[in-house]
């Protein structure tokens, strides 16, 4: 296996502190006994001729929630999901034609808190084989690939506001030509970038 990506598995290896859509907005006051739904999204890592890349999606215009965003494949954990690794498996098969026996899990990271009340695993898994890329119609208008340098630099990050909902929202991007990457997909890369560098 590629050197680096064994570094992964070892660093991925080490527990670490979860992430949220909180985390630089340090006045938001979450309730108590909140119940969070448990999720996976797959970070898929392949081999291209730039070396190695990270797959990512862009959703659909005409879904109601997140139209348009970059993200990870991924989804809720369903009740025939043995745990989020499975319905990370599962859902990046569905989004985006990858199947579950080419992908070998590196490992996770800790669990990312989002305003939608989702506890969203990220899991770390290299492609081993090629695969025909078929975005799930009405979920995926696009899959690209951006070189893995690229997000896990912690320098090609930037934090940015915008108000939502009446208060003002702090949040992580990572710009990668016309790809506007940022919100959960850039605060787990971000988080992955912190714990490599440890």
């Amino acid at each position: 296996m590629h050197k680096r990506l064994e570094g992964f598995r070892g660093a991925l290896a080490q527990t670490g502190v979860g992430s949220s859509d909180f985390d630089l907005n340090t006045d938001t006051i979450l309730p108590a006994g909140r119940v969070l739904r448990p999720a996976g999204v797959l970070a898929p890592i392949v081999e291209d001729a730039r070396g190695l890349s990270l797959l990512l999606t862009v959703r659909s215009a005409a879904l109601k929630h997140h139209p348009g965003q970059i993200a990870f494949p991924g989804g809720k954990q369903d009740e025939g999901d043995v745990d989020v690794i499975a319905a990370a498996l599962r859902e990046a098969h569905e989004e985006i034609g990858l199947p579950p026996e080419s992908v070998e899990v590196l490992g996770t990271l800790p669990a990312h808190e989002t305003v939608t009340s989702f506890s969203v695993t990220p899991v770390i898994g290299f492609v081993k084989t090629d695969f025909e890329i078929r975005p799930e119609p009405g979920e995926v208008d696009e899959v690209f690939a951006v070189p893995l340098d690229h997000v896990l630099n912690p320098d090609n990050y930037l934090m940015q506001s915008r108000r939502w909902r009446g208060q003002m929202r702090h949040f992580y991007v990572v710009p990668y030509g016309p790809y506007y990457i940022w919100g959960a997909t850039a605060r787990m890369l971000r988080a992955w970038t912190e714990i490599i560098q440890k």
